[in-house]
């Protein structure tokens, strides 16, 4: 009897187990950020304020910001290629909703186990959205930020304020010691 493996189609296998994480930086100076959006409202702000705080407290360079065909799907191959290519560092935002929330866990592991350092952030109300994505991808240990729900109905200075209190937690991901 010849036997054939299978395949988990859960991503909970034996592979499971290993780090999928990239290299973390020690450091964000004259890095380049990729800031994802997922054309949730409030997303390109939120991305934006975040960028202007890396730049102005920790020295990140550049930022490109680049945008989502639909918010409740991972990121499409070629867009993220470009992002891989283009970035140092990448942000991912907002999941504000269920299927939005997965999505956005879902590209942050894309772009890890793409070599991207990443952080995505989805709202408080949706983490666990967040984590049931990242267990379903296999990697149940990725690490993502959230920020108080809701995000959508926000006026810019709420969203000022909610990119202020995350950027702590966004450069505790990375890793960044300074």
């Amino acid at each position: 009897m010849t036997m054939e493996a299978l395949l988990d189609p859960t991503g909970m296998d034996e592979r499971s187990d290993e780090s999928t994480l990239s290299p973390r930086p020690t450091s964000l100076r004259g890095l380049s950020v990729g800031l994802l959006d997922n054309t949730k409202v409030n997303a390109t702000q939120l991305l934006e304020e975040i960028s202007k705080l890396l730049k102005e407290q920790y020295g990140a360079g550049a930022a490109r910001l680049y945008t989502k065909d639909y918010f409740g799907t991972p990121v499409k191959e070629e867009l993220l290629e470009q992002i891989v290519a283009d970035s140092d560092i990448v942000v991912t935002a907002v999941g504000d909703c269920g299927s939005c929330s997965a999505a956005t866990v879902a590209d942050g592991i894309l772009f890890e186990r793409a070599g991207v350092p990443t952080v995505s952030i989805v709202s408080s109300a949706f983490y666990p959205s967040g984590q049931a994505m990242a267990t379903v991808q296999g990697f149940p240990g990725f690490d993502f930020a959230a920020v108080q729900h809701p995000m959508a109905s926000l006026s810019g200075d709420e969203v000022r304020e909610r990119a202020r209190q995350v950027v702590p937690e966004i450069v505790r991901i990375l890793g960044v010691e300074d």
